[in-house]
């Protein structure tokens, strides 16, 4: 368990009559970015801030950093950082005050706080800005000043929930980089996002959160692989091809009005030999071939039965060849 970042058991937590987390295991290595995905009120950011010691569980463990969650909450506080879903910044001072505020509430010697200060506003690209009051900052330059602050005491383990809410994809891009960069340094990544391509690109394990409770827990592709689904669409302008094809694939799904086949396939090299050489055979040639395979979306909607997340960003999920 030394290796664990993160290890939290059977955590319960209810409020009045509503169970929001009903019994939730979550292991963490160092060193790795997790992600916790689940709909809008799935209980994420409850399990943020009871990991976080904001607030307490109603059952179940937890060790973070080594410490005891319950006998040890100084010791967890002073080993982790969190970002919120809404910024920390204060408006009314600049950048460099903010950041300077946060060195004292670490008691950090004042040069010592300066020059922390200094260094992450010019690591987080804010030098230029740092005398500018906050309230002038992009969402994106915000945010980058919200992490800059987390990081003022050199946590090891950073909570971030939904960090990149609200940003545009070239701030939400850079967001991801720094938490590589952070990741590469060896901190720990506790990320809820609501995002699902975000998950798939930066976190080393994925759980889905449903109804109070883990539904699945893996690498992105190992959750892909829990969904069926995958198909190859082919295409045709001339309509006695696409009869040719018809027959010749008697298992695929045809639409007529747009000359299309669909045929069941998981888009392996060998499965994708196997078609074309059926098609070969046939004397048949396809004008567009594209390959589907499951993505987090069709995880997300299958294991949470189809919430209704319209808000959810939806990722093109076919690769033309």
């Amino acid at each position: 368990m030394t290796d664990l970042a993160i290890a939290a058991y059977g955590l319960r937590k209810s409020y009045g009559d509503k169970t929001v987390l009903d019994g939730v295991d979550l292991a963490v290595p160092q060193g790795t970015v997790f992600s916790l995905l689940g709909p809008n009120g799935a209980g994420k950011t409850t399990a943020v801030k009871i990991l976080s010691t904001l607030i307490s569980a109603d059952g179940g463990q937890a060790r973070i950093a080594g410490h005891d969650l319950a006998a040890h909450p100084q010791a967890v506080r002073a080993a982790i950082g969190v970002t919120g879903q809404f910024s920390a910044v204060d408006g009314l001072i600049t950048g460099e005050e903010n950041m300077l505020l946060m060195a004292d509430l670490h008691h950090l010697p004042r040069s010592e706080g300066r020059r922390v200060a200094a260094e992450l506003l010019e690591r987080f690209d804010l030098t230029d800005a740092a005398r500018k009051p906050a309230s002038t900052y992009s969402g994106g330059m915000k945010r980058r000043l919200d992490i800059a602050m987390t990081l003022v005491g050199d946590p090891r383990i950073i909570f971030l929930d939904e960090p990149t809410t609200g940003l545009d994809p070239r701030s939400r891009h850079t967001m991801w980089q720094i938490i590589r960069e952070l990741v590469t340094g060896g901190v720990t990544v506790f990320l809820t996002t609501q995002y699902l391509e975000e998950a798939d690109q930066l976190a080393d394990r994925i759980a889905v959160l449903h109804d109070g409770r883990i539904a699945a827990e893996g690498t992105a592709d190992e959750l892909k692989r829990l969904v069926p689904g995958g198909h190859v669409r082919l295409r045709f302008t001339d309509p006695d091809a696409y009869r040719d094809a018809v027959s010749a694939l008697r298992e695929a799904s045809p639409d007529d009005e747009s000359l299309t086949l669909q045929i069941p396939n998981g888009g392996s090299q060998r499965e994708l030999r196997s078609l074309l050489d059926r098609l070969d055979a046939a004397g048949v040639e396809a004008d567009e071939l594209t390959v589907h395979t499951p993505d987090l979306d069709d995880v997300f909607f299958a294991l949470t039965g189809g919430d209704d997340q319209p808000h959810l960003p939806r990722q093109p999920k076919e690769t033309v060849r």
